[in-house]
């Protein structure tokens, strides 16, 4: 009810505030104010905690029946799904079991990846889109695939041009025109 009626109709930015404001309400940790879109949905509040300056996008799922923590300055893309259940099939009743989900500071969690049961993405990890990951990343590494491993080391670049200079995706410089 909260959801369809209070959370996703308000506006994109301007009603940031407020689903900061009913997600506290309901005992989510949220630290600083975080950009959290309306059509994100997560089961239990009170098992999420968001660090400053994160993003969760657009129709993001967290099915978080044990903690799901995001670390600061993360963002987890649109149609991505944090899973923290599943079943013991192993078990002739098939119960739901969950473990928690952690995600580092400094993280990008790209369009439409699964993070499943008792994931921990260390710090500065990107995970590339449509990853399926199942099990612990090393920080500062960029990750993809399905199953998801890590690729490489994530390295920042120290000499940031200027803004009029940036480079396109290919490397090539693209110039900002002013009027």
């Amino acid at each position: 009810m909260v959801q369809a009626f209070l959370f996703r109709p308000t506006p994109k930015r301007l009603g940031n505030r407020f689903r900061i404001f009913l997600l506290r309400s309901f005992g989510a940790k949220i630290h600083g104010t975080p950009l959290i879109h309306q059509t994100c949905r997560i089961l239990l509040p009170w098992e999420l905690e968001v660090g400053e300056f994160s993003a969760i996008g657009n129709d993001v799922e967290i099915y978080n029946y044990a903690r799901v923590s995001i670390g600061t300055m993360t963002v987890i893309s649109q149609y991505s799904y944090l899973c923290t259940g599943t079943h013991d099939y192993q078990h002739p009743h098939m119960p739901l079991i969950w473990a928690p989900i952690s995600i580092g500071s400094e993280c990008w969690i790209a369009a439409g990846v699964f993070l499943g049961p008792g994931v921990d993405i260390g710090s500065g990890v990107v995970v590339g889109a449509r990853s399926v990951v199942t099990k612990a990343m090393p920080a500062w590494t960029v990750c993809v695939g399905n199953p998801c491993k890590p690729i490489k080391t994530r390295v920042i670049k120290t000499n940031i041009c200027a803004p009029a200079e940036r480079q396109g995706v290919d490397g090539a410089s693209s110039v900002t025109m002013k009027e």
